[in-house]
């Protein structure tokens, strides 16, 4: 993989952008590789915009923070606004497209951007509390950033003590993670 590849996910409070990005960094070190985390939340206690910064690489990473990602991921309108200013010609913008309003919002000049209907596809096949991880499996499918064996054993590694309350769980998570990669195989 050579550098690092910087990750930024953005959302409302609630919607999971933190354990999007925690599964992700649990699957690259689960990978040996490097992962770096840190998380950055909106001064409202709650409802604020949920910003996440990960770096996934083969060296040790520098710095937490950065200025341009290599993929920005918005789930909210706010966050679609909140994450321009990382967007540069080399980055790939993932929104989800039930999103309202936002076409004048979405970032110029980026590498491609690549709306997908999570929350669509959650409400209707699955269940709208996973729609986040329909996302991950996007964001996996389009930039093999990890794999998806390795993204099943971090989801596993991190909601496993739900899954043993609830064992649906386990599947429904897993199925989300597998439509949001079709998802991306039907428009990348």
């Amino acid at each position: 993989m050579g550098k690092a590849v910087k990750i930024l996910l953005a959302g409302e409070g609630g919607q999971g952008v933190q354990s999007v990005a925690e599964i992700l960094a649990e699957a690259a070190n689960e990978e040996g590789r490097e992962a770096l985390y840190i998380p950055n939340f909106g001064v409202e206690q709650r409802g604020g915009v949920s910003i996440a910064y990960l770096q996934i690489g083969d060296e040790p990473i520098g710095a937490p923070k950065f200025e341009k990602g290599d993929i920005v991921i918005a789930l909210s309108d706010r966050a679609v606004h909140r994450t321009r200013q990382y967007v540069g010609p080399q980055t790939l913008f993932v929104y989800d497209s039930g999103i309202e309003d936002i076409e004048d919002a979405l970032p110029k000049g980026a590498k491609k951007i690549l709306p997908i209907p999570a929350i669509e596809v959650s409400k209707k096949e699955l269940h709208p509390r996973v729609f986040n991880i329909v996302i991950m499996g996007a964001v996996i499918k389009a930039t093999g950033v990890i794999s998806e064996d390795d993204a099943r054993r971090a989801i596993e590694k991190k909601l496993g003590y739900k899954f043993e309350k609830n064992p649906r769980l386990r599947e429904l998570n897993f199925k989300a993670l597998q439509r949001g990669m079709e998802l991306v195989a039907g428009v990348a």
